[in-house]
């Protein structure tokens, strides 16, 4: 007897994906715990106070908390654009699946295209970080250093065994990983507002000597800070209740990274008054302040948590660049052979081997070419920026429209849009600058060559696109076909009675 589709707005509480929409992965294993690791991992919110919050003090000074508190607002309005479509539909697609319902499908696949290539960057980015902290911690301990490429390596290979093995034990180790970094700096921020007599900061809130250029300059790093909050949207093959975990994670993990930031950006900024080392030019402004209130060993431990986190943020960019192409390939846009799901583990298991492949391979080859580690990982950062301003503008622009097709577009969901785009303009203008600008000065070497590296890999993508559309007319129309089937159905039979 053939089943009878329910619509996917009257089915909310599906414990599963739409039929097929999982592809062999393990459906309906991950709790909301563990679908939370995933976006908050790829934030990586440890990482943020420990390594550039230095980098808007310079620009925000006292203003620095309102630089986070602007951030974490805006981006909640692009969180709302997200969930229009994350609590009607779950598939491993992420924010690719979502822009070809609200766009179409050219731009929805080249939406993809630049999500891959933000996911991807990010790995390589951390996969830095990780080689870098992992010198700085074996060094204290044994006063020996490893070859970077033997980091590279090792962290690569780490992450890429877990990821095949099994989503739970990814799931798991981001979550502890994540935990004991976020609880390492908590205690050190508890720690100094204690010496301070839990003190208000009357110059912080004041906003003394900060300006609003300078601010707004912040709140374009802070968006950085977030980027990848939606990662959990990749596990709607996998998480329990996906129609209600995966919206509820990407709304709180924006709202837990942002609590975390302004309230670590307030206690480092007091942290740092009345001390010798500005705040801006610290490169380590956890291990300076663990030293000035007397914990030192505390700041070995914060090293251990960041070196962790980094190695979260790499796993949950492997994962989510694999759930992306996995699904990508079973809407023939890929290799078939990267659309199948290992039998046993029921992982994505050669999309995540090509992902962590990209991952250590762009990292070695910089190395190898004279770049070193902390250059490059400055660069990944910078470059996978560029795809999710991309990949975020597209899902803000798609919300309404894809709203409007299936006649539940509101003046609210026009509202969240508009806002959304128009604080997406500050990270745009920030990263490609106006031509006159003071506040937005233009684009500087070298990220003139990073943002032409982001254009020529785009541009790869609008040719492969071309050339597939003659060679194989109909594969368009069935890579929608898969998606519109995500979004317009889900079976009787995995709904939660």
């Amino acid at each position: 007897m053939q089943q009878q589709p329910v619509s996917v707005d009257s089915a909310a509480s599906a414990e599963t994906p739409p039929s097929g929409a999982s592809g062999g992965l393990r459906g309906a294993c991950l709790s909301y715990p563990e679908v939370l690791a995933q976006s908050v991992s790829v934030i990586a919110p440890s990482t943020v106070p420990a390594a550039i919050i230095g980098l808007i003090f310079a620009s925000a000074g006292n203003g620095t908390w309102l630089s986070f508190l602007l951030g974490m607002v805006g981006m909640v309005l692009v969180s709302l654009n997200v969930n229009q479509f994350a609590t009607r539909s779950a598939s491993p697609g992420s924010l690719y699946s979502y822009i070809v319902r609200g766009l179409g499908p050219t731009t929805g696949i080249l939406g993809g295209w630049a999500m891959v290539f933000a996911y991807t960057l990010t790995g390589m980015s951390t996969l830095c970080g990780l080689a870098i902290v992992g010198n700085v911690l074996l060094g204290q301990a044994t006063g020996l250093q490893l070859p970077i490429l033997a980091w590279f390596a090792i962290g690569a290979a780490s992450a890429c065994w877990i990821a095949m093995r099994n989503i739970q034990l990814s799931a798991k180790t981001m979550l502890v990983f994540e935990a004991v970094a976020l609880a390492s700096i908590l205690v050190l921020g508890a720690i100094i507002w204690h010496a301070r007599g839990f003190a208000m900061d009357a110059a912080q809130f004041k906003l003394e000597g900060a300006t609003a250029s300078g601010v707004l300059v912040g709140v374009v790093l802070v968006v950085f800070g977030f980027s990848g909050f939606e990662s959990s949207t990749s596990l709607g093959g996998e998480a329990k209740d996906p129609l209600k975990s995966i919206p509820r994670s990407v709304m709180h993990s924006v709202l837990f990274s942002g609590i975390v930031f302004v309230f670590m950006a307030y206690i480092v900024v007091m942290g740092f008054e009345g001390s010798s080392v500005s705040l801006a030019n610290s490169e380590a402004p956890l291990d300076h302040l663990s030293a000035k209130f007397g914990v030192g060993p505390l700041g070995t431990v914060i090293t251990v948590g960041v070196f962790l986190s980094f190695f979260a943020c790499t796993l949950a960019a492997i994962n989510s660049t694999a759930r992306i192409i996995f699904s990508m390939a079973r809407h023939g846009l890929f290799f078939e052979a990267l659309g199948e799901a290992h039998e046993t583990n029921r992982t994505p298991h050669l999309a995540v081997a090509i992902a962590a492949l990209v991952t250590f391979a762009a990292p070695a080859g910089c190395y190898l070419a004279g770049i070193s580690a902390f250059d490059a990982q400055g660069h990944f950062g910078t470059l996978c920026s560029f795809g999710f301003i991309t990949v975020y503008i597209l899902i803000t622009i798609a919300a309404p429209m894809y709203l409007k097709s299936i006649g539940k577009l509101t003046r609210r969901a026009i509202a969240y849009s508009a806002a959304g785009l128009a604080f997406m303009a500050l990270p745009l203008l920030g990263t490609f600058g106006l031509p006159g600008s003071t506040l937005f000065p233009p684009i500087d070497w070298p990220n003139t060559l990073l943002a032409g590296v982001f254009f020529a890999y785009m541009l790869v993508g609008v040719v492969w696109l071309l050339a597939e559309r003659i060679r194989r007319p109909a594969m368009i129309e069935s890579a929608v076909d898969g998606v519109e089937l995500q979004f317009a159905t889900v079976p009787v039979a995995d709904r939660v009675r």
